[in-house]
């Protein structure tokens, strides 16, 4: 096991040097400069869709825009938001944050981008389902059948770790610390829970997904702002920190080891990737099943998802973190969400982030139940789907059993490993992109949906 741990760090360092987030976020530059900047233009457009509820009952799609949505958020909405956004604090310091919003700026044009992309290429399956995603549009759009195969074979291993692994273990940890749960039960009682919904399809997880994504969101939102409001006198000092130390080092002070910029740039881009998969080719899978006759529309809807997921969520949780005081007390991943919560708001705080990481975490699985599900019926066909719907249950209950760092490890290498391919994708088919953006509006497609 340490000779893994060693291989998986050494490889974790390469596929998250410079190189690669040059590429991740010169991705979203590149989108963003090409389509006008389109995430900060239209963003107005693409809240106004989410909020307004108009549905297109006869276009093809397995599940509404706004299902396809919650489940895109229901994946994203997670441990990167709770665990994630502490552990960036941890490793790289208060500038992480800076360099998380950056991710998420530029991100939301590669979200764009990839839900489009999703849906021009996205096929019927012979049972009648929808499939789509980085896998349809290597192979069909740019031409490369190799390389679309390459991403699906990592989605549907890259769902054990993030999408199961990531998710099960951090609830074991917060459930054990606060209410001293055993792991091994944590992990069946997740496996049974999400095999309940897994096993309906992605109609069943969209139904489930809407429901329960917007209250969960909304709830911990007000939770946050009341924390914040406990400490706003020390708002403005946590944004003068996360701005000075995303270019200047942070000293080492109290249990925290001190971070450069370079770590502030490499933790905070991997843990906003981990948090709102932009560039990962992962929530297209799901945008490409929403009934829907535009892909610029349901691109539109997608990159509200990085908004909501980046900009909001892990924002305020940031700010919980930075405010309460403890950011530097040694505590990282999910506990130190916890005691900044449980600092703000003493007797409830704890409690209420380690049933919202429990019902995060949930969300997060069925999401990414379905998009390696869809990977891997790509790579097998329909066959493959109910054995690998009953394996991702049971790597929830096994990684419960793991260490922290050794889970958060893998989920990084995964996630370099399915983003490569799809950049290359996003890239190669930008030209594309902006021809159906421009299509989209000079013949006023939104009017008439």
């Amino acid at each position: 096991m340490t000779k893994l741990q060693e291989f998986i760090g050494y490889t974790n360092s390469f596929v998250w040097g410079p190189v690669m987030l040059v590429f991740l976020v010169g991705t979203g530059v590149l989108l963003t400069l090409r389509l006008r900047g389109i995430q900060l233009r239209c963003l107005p457009e693409g809240l106004r869709l989410v909020f307004s509820g108009r549905e297109v009952s006869d276009a093809a799609g397995d599940i509404s825009s706004f299902q396809a949505l919650t489940t895109a958020l229901a994946a994203t909405i997670g441990t990167g938001n709770i665990a994630g956004v502490a552990t960036a604090l941890y490793l790289g310091g208060p500038g992480a944050i800076f360099w998380m919003w950056v991710c998420a700026v530029f991100g939301m044009a590669t979200k764009f981008a990839e839900a489009v992309l999703a849906v021009h290429f996205r096929r019927h399956l012979p049972d009648g389902t929808m499939q789509g995603g980085p896998m349809r549009y290597l192979s069909e759009g740019l031409g490369l059948p190799w390389l679309g195969m390459l991403f699906a074979l990592m989605g549907s291993i890259a769902a054990f770790g993030i999408g199961s692994m990531v998710q099960s273990n951090s609830v074991a940890v917060a459930l054990e610390a606060t209410f001293s749960v055993p792991p091994a039960f944590t992990g069946v009682a997740l496996g049974l829970l999400c095999a309940l919904v897994i096993l309906g399809g992605i109609r069943r997880i969209g139904r489930v997904t809407e429901k329960m994504v917007p209250l969960m969101a909304l709830v911990y939102v007000v939770a946050a702002l009341i924390a914040l409001g406990f400490n706003v006198e020390a708002v403005p000092a946590a944004l003068k920190m996360i701005f000075t130390h995303a270019f200047t080092p942070a000293a080492g002070s109290g249990g925290f080891a001190g971070a450069s910029v370079a770590m502030a740039i490499r933790f905070g881009v991997a843990r906003g990737v981990f948090s709102n998969e932009a560039g990962l080719g992962s929530a297209p899978i799901a945008h490409a099943a929403a009934r829907t006759n535009s892909p610029v529309r349901q691109g539109l809807v997608a990159m509200t998802g990085v908004f909501f997921d980046t900009i909001i969520v892990c924002s305020l949780t940031a700010l919980v973190i930075l405010t309460s005081g403890v950011w530097d007390g040694g505590e990282q991943s999910s506990a130190l969400t916890a005691l900044a919560f449980e600092t703000a708001i003493p007797g409830f705080g704890a409690i209420f982030v380690t049933f919202g990481l429990v019902v995060f975490a949930y969300s997060t699985m069925l999401g990414w139940a379905y998009y390696g599900e869809q990977c891997i019926e790509y790579v097998f066909g329909i066959r493959a789907r109910t054995p690998y719907r009953f394996l991702f249950c049971g790597v929830i209950t096994w990684g419960a059993l793991q260490k922290v760092g050794f889970v958060w490890d893998i989920s990084d290498t995964m996630n370099g490993a399915m983003a490569i391919p799809n950049l290359i994708g996003l890239v190669g088919l930008s030209g594309l992109v902006v021809r159906l953006t421009r299509q989209h509006f000079s013949q006023g497609e939104r009017a008439r949906e």
